[in-house]
């Protein structure tokens, strides 16, 4: 039977593996290219990345950042985006053990990551991912947990609603793929997408109210600051402590 030791290491390495393909997926879907076909290239000379040039944060290390063939300079985000798949990996397996129900966050952390690249790069959240993970979602939750089906879809349609009714009365700080995300982290997260929200809402403040004491705050109102990243995080702290901060939260109020 595998140790814990292993389990943490073997989903690590998975990671890994697995945010070599997100970086693919946040350059290709924002395109509406093919994420699986061509092979990936250097996008500065066109030549095919060989597979020893193409092992997650080492050979960018090994390579120093540059193209192999042109020399070209590679963006750090692309061993960054590696590395952190790899370390919430390792982090959920940690917290949540290697069975079946750990599926799902696992996914779950997929999706967030290429949205948190696509989003910064592009300022949307594509359809092409939210879909998907909205489906497998609920398939999940019906073959895995069905006893978490109900909680989970009226918590979707409550974060849903609730950023529906931010974005239309202030649709410049909103889009609809916030919405969408929302509702998604609700069949995700359940009643832990209330902490995810709020934590999602306090960085994004925090944000914006640097950014206006950096520019001034004419120049940081007309600043683009995209949603998607923290509620990327609010989802990763509903991950590891949503549920826990709910408990606190009714407890301290006798409920």
């Amino acid at each position: 039977m595998p140790s814990p030791a292993l389990d943490i290491a073997l989903a690590s390495v998975i990671g890994l593996a697995f945010g070599s393909f997100l970086n693919v997926v946040a350059y290709r879907v924002p395109a509406g290219l093919s994420v699986l076909t061509p092979p990936s290239a250097c996008p500065g000379c066109g030549h095919a990345i060989r597979p020893y040039d193409n092992v997650p944060v080492l050979s960018w290390l090994v390579l120093g950042g540059r193209c192999r063939s042109c020399a070209r300079s590679i963006s750090p985000r692309y061993p960054l985006t590696e590395a952190a798949t790899g370390a919430l990996f390792a982090a959920v397996v940690i917290a949540r053990g290697a069975g079946r129900s750990t599926w799902l966050a696992l996914i779950f952390i997929l999706a967030l990551v290429a949205i948190t690249r696509i989003d910064l790069e592009h300022q949307i959240i594509p359809n092409r991912i939210l879909a998907p993970l909205a489906a497998v979602a609920i398939i999940l939750t019906v073959v895995l947990e069905p006893h978490q089906l109900t909680e989970r879809l009226i918590a979707g349609a409550g974060a849903g609603g609730v950023l529906l009714a931010a974005a239309l009365a202030y649709p410049k700080g909103m889009g609809m793929g916030d919405v969408k995300l929302a509702a998604v982290m609700g069949l995700v997260l359940g009643r832990a997408v209330g902490p995810a929200l709020f934590v999602a809402l306090i960085t994004a403040t925090v944000a914006g109210v640097a950014v206006m004491a950096r520019h001034g705050v004419a120049e940081g109102r007309q600043t683009k600051i995209p949603f998607g990243p923290f509620l990327a995080l609010g989802s990763v702290v509903g991950l590891f402590a949503g549920r826990a901060m709910v408990s606190v939260y009714l407890h301290g109020f006798g409920l």
